[in-house]
């Protein structure tokens, strides 16, 4: 994966994005590396994209102009995808972000990380599961915008119950924990978030409502938790294992 010092491009679809993301999203990409290259396309001369001006001005982004040669046919997907490929070999860039819910995006993910690069995608939660499968990690922009407080509350995190009941949820934690576990079965958070992110590049525990992995692990109680401390006792780790795992083998003793 990237770090804060790789230099990222983040390439923007207008037709697919909205302007209330930007904020959430510049702040996200700021976790994975550095924007040196901000562009955003889109037929301008038009009333559709208007919302966009206050966003660009402030962030510094970088519109692309491209005109819609005929109605039905979305020619900014090509310019957008003719830039990243001229990115790709003319610029020395550590990986991509692709803004948009659009599938055309597929192949150029897909062959962006085939020269080695690291792609992150972001769109909304339509997303078709090609062009998310196709990055390295892709993440929900409804998880980006600011809400007020009310609605927060409203929705807050899934509940235990509701968490237990996600089979597909309940199935990745596990057998990510059971992938990279020792002989009695605990398994480095940092190592458990490893093996998701290859298994399932949309997880992301703000998706349920948390804001980390490990709040999420102990919101479904299916998991022990044990938070140890280094030898210097500096910095502490956090191990999680399997309940079933740990209930089986005290019967067994």
């Amino acid at each position: 994966m990237a770090t804060q010092s790789t230099k990222l491009a983040v390439l923007i679809d207008a037709d697919n994005a909205q302007p209330a993301v930007v904020e959430g999203l510049l702040a996200e990409i700021a976790k994975y590396g550095t924007a040196t290259v901000k562009r955003i396309y889109g037929d301008w001369t038009g009333p559709q994209l208007k919302g966009w001006k206050e966003a660009l001005l402030k962030h510094a982004i970088q519109p692309i102009q491209q005109f819609r040669y005929t109605t039905g046919k979305n020619a900014t997907d090509s310019a957008l995808i003719i830039d990243a490929m001229d990115l790709l070999y003319a610029t020395k860039l550590g990986g991509f972000c692709i803004v948009s819910s659009d599938s055309d995006f597929t192949r150029l993910a897909a062959r962006v990380r085939e020269a080695g690069l690291v792609v992150y995608g972001f769109g909304e939660k339509k997303t078709p599961m090609p062009f998310v499968s196709a990055c390295d990690k892709f993440i929900y922009t409804e998880i980006l915008v600011d809400k007020d407080d009310d609605e927060d509350e409203a929705a807050g995190p899934r509940t235990r119950a509701q968490l237990k009941q996600d089979g597909r949820l309940v199935a990745l934690l596990r057998k990510a924990v059971e992938a990279s576990s020792d002989d009695a079965g605990w398994s480095h958070l940092g190592a458990v978030g490893n093996t998701i992110a290859k298994q399932a590049p949309e997880f992301d525990a703000r998706n349920y409502g948390f804001r980390k992995l490990s709040d999420l692990i102990a919101a479904t109680e299916l998991f022990e938790v044990d938070k140890r401390k280094s030898v210097d006792g500096t910095a502490t780790s956090t191990y999680v294992r399997n309940r079933r795992r740990a209930t089986r083998k005290a019967a067994a003793g």
